[in-house]
């Protein structure tokens, strides 16, 4: 076989692979995002210490917004 089948048989396969991903639906639909928000689906026992642990955390390594915590932007702990 040469360069060029290789190179045809490789691109019909990613071809066919970025295709089948293009029929998919969103698996929770718009009225369903409710559910999700619920408090209840929390991964934290208690939300005010685990946001103030993230505002600490992000003080210290400079870097706001990345776990999603609410600050004055001043830095200070």
């Amino acid at each position: 076989m040469s360069g060029r089948w290789i190179k045809n048989i490789v691109l019909s396969i990613f071809m066919v692979v970025l295709t089948a991903c293009s029929g998919l639906e969103p698996w929770v639909l718009p009225y369903e995002r409710s559910n999700l928000a619920d408090p209840i689906m929390s991964l934290s026992r208690d939300p005010v210490s685990s946001s103030y642990s993230n505002h600490v955390y992000q003080a210290r390594e400079g870097a706001r917004g990345a776990e999603n915590g609410q600050g004055g932007g001043c830095g200070c702990n």
